[in-house]
C-alpha cells in the first residue's frame, strides 16, 4: 500500500511529538540527579562556574582558556623535538627547517632525528 506525502508528514509530526515529550521526561530526570549531587556535595553556582557576571562582561581570558592548554609567552624558545648531528634543532612546530628536509630526503626518518 503506497502512502501518501500527508500521511508521512504526519506520522513524523507524531513521532516528533513523541521525541520531544521523552526528551523531557529525560532531562527531568538529568536535573533531579544533578540537584542531588549539588545538594550532596554543597556545590555552588560559583563552583559550577554559573556565578553570575554584569551583562555583557566577557569572560575573562584565563576562563576562556582550556585548562590542558599551555601556551608559551611570545619570544619563549619551544622544547626541542628534533636534532640533527651538526647541532640544529627544530620544535616540530611551524615549516620543516631546511636541514630537516635534507636529513629525510637522505633517508633519514623522523624518529632517527628526535631528540
Amino acid at each position: 500500500m503506497a502512502r501518501t506525502l500527508t500521511q508521512i508528514n504526519r506520522q513524523i509530526e507524531k513521532l516528533q511529538r513523541q521525541a520531544d515529550a521523552l526528551k523531557e521526561h529525560e532531562v527531568k530526570g538529568v536535573i533531579a540527579r544533578i540537584r542531588t549531587a549539588i545538594d550532596h556535595y554543597g556545590l555552588t553556582a560559583k563552583d559550577l562556574g554559573l556565578a553570575s557576571r554584569r551583562a555583557g562582561a566577557a569572560a575573562p581570558k584565563a576562563a576562556r582558556r582550556s585548562p590542558a592548554r599551555k601556551t608559551l609567552a611570545v619570544g619563549q624558545a619551544r622544547p626541542v623535538k628534533y636534532r640533527d648531528e651538526a647541532g640544529n634543532t627544530w620544535s616540530g612546530l611551524g615549516k620543516r627547517p631546511n636541514w630537516f628536509k635534507s636529513a629525510l630526503a637522505s633517508g633519514k626518518s623522523a624518529e632517527d632525528l628526535a631528540a
